[in-house]
Order: structure tokens, then sequence, then C-alpha cells
């Protein structure tokens, strides 16, 4: 999912999302094909007209109390695969609202199929393209905290334009966190780890919360079976916490 050239001041970008072109943006992800259990389906079937929403190329800020039933603190997932994580940290964290972001449909169905057997009401799904989501129905000062877990590393350099974790894309999320929100990342590709950190240590409204570079995994982010995956395959995963100031 996504350093880029692009020459647009980050304050334009990030705090008028009017002022941008109309053109598309480069796409951070692939749309992938995955096949749908009877039981994503029928998660899909009962729960999206109320619990779902579809990420429109722009349109109208989201009303989250409407969304919600209710104003609590929201927290942004971007890449929820099959919603491990942010099920976990929703049931962790009855008092915030999550919002749950992927292309891929099996994995929404999943992230809604779980959240019903868990006895959740504070997790909800969208589908679409994330940085949709953050210019046009996320206003600015409005996130408590963004969780950007094993995006594609997009490995080729021709391709790392694409990657999401880039000077443009941070400073929007930089705008829509609230002072003292929180942007946690976590990668298993060494090189792209490098790229986020000097990526995120760059702009000017987030602050490391760790210094002296990754930070020690937290407790907040289950293993997934993609993290777990990596270390069997001796990958190192690298975690990043910043702070919006």
């Amino acid at each position: 999912m996504t350093t880029s050239a692009d020459s647009r001041s980050s304050v334009a970008l990030a705090g008028d999302a009017s002022a941008l072109p109309p053109q598309r943006h480069i796409r951070t992800f692939k749309p992938r094909r995955g096949r749908i259990t009877a039981a994503q389906a029928g998660a899909l079937d009962r729960l999206w007209p109320q619990w779902g929403l579809e990420i429109p190329a722009e349109g109208e800020e989201l009303d989250l109390a409407e969304l919600f039933g209710r104003v609590a603190p929201l927290q942004l997932e971007i890449g929820c695969g099959m919603g491990d994580a942010v099920v976990a940290m929703a049931a962790a964290r009855p008092d915030c609202d999550f919002l749950a972001v992927d292309v891929h449909t099996p994995g929404l169905g999943n992230v809604l199929r779980m959240a019903e057997r868990a006895g959740l009401t504070n997790v909800r799904a969208a589908a679409g393209d994330a940085l949709d989501l953050l210019r046009w129905q996320i206003g600015s000062d409005a996130l408590d905290a963004v969780h950007v877990y094993f995006p594609d590393p997009w490995p080729k350099a021709r391709h790392h334009k694409r990657r999401i974790v880039r000077g443009d894309v941070v400073a929007l999320i930089a705008d829509r966190l609230r002072t003292g929100g929180a942007l946690h990342c976590a990668t298993d590709w060494a090189e792209y780890a490098e790229e986020m950190l000097a990526v995120l240590s760059a702009e000017p409204w987030l602050r490391n919360r760790f210094p002296s570079g990754y930070a020690p995994r937290p407790t907040h982010r289950p293993v997934t079976k993609f993290e777990a995956r990596a270390v069997r395959d001796g990958r190192e995963v690298f975690d990043l916490s910043f702070v919006k100031i």
C-alpha cells in the first residue's frame, strides 16, 4: 500500500481537500480477489446496511455520531486485512469507536462477523480507498489514532511511489489526528521500515514517542497470522509510534 515526489504543499493537501486537483491519486493498493465464505457473506448481508459504508471518490464529511450512534474517540485502521487487530483493539477499548478500511470484501465480511460474535458495537467497516476517506470524509482533528499495520511494501523501486507511508499521506493523516493523537505503523520489510522512520520523522506535526528510533511491540496490537508467518520466516518486525503535537 504507499515516498512521493508530489510538489504540492502538505498544508494545502492536509488542510483543504477541495483545493486538490480533480485527477485520481496514485493507488496505494492492488485489488485482490479472494473466496468469500458463507459466514463472511452472511455477516455482510446482515450487518453491512447498518455497520458498513462505501467510500466515494469524493463527497461530504461523515456524520460520525450517526455512523456509530454516539460521540466517542475514533480510531482508524488502514488496511484491516481479516480484522484480527481492529477487533481485538475494539474489544479492549469499548470507550473508543473503530473504523476498519480495506478493499478486500472477504476481509470486511470477517471484520463484521468477528465483531458480531464478540458482541461489539463500536466497530464499523469501510470499503474502498482509505485516502479518499481521509481526504473527503474525515475532518481535521477528528481521529484519536491511526493504525497502519503491514501495508504493501511495493518492493520494486518503480512502485515505491505507491507506498502509503509517504510524505503527502503522512501530512494528511497528521492533519486528521487530534493533538495528542497517535499514529502507529508496523512492517516486516526492513527497507520500508527505514523509509517509514525517515518520512514520519520529517513530518513537523509528529513526534516520535521513541526518539532512539523504532518502538517496542505495542501490547494493543495482537499477533496476526501474517505477522506470525513473517517471524517464522525469519523477518524482523518493526513498530513505529508517533504522536501529533
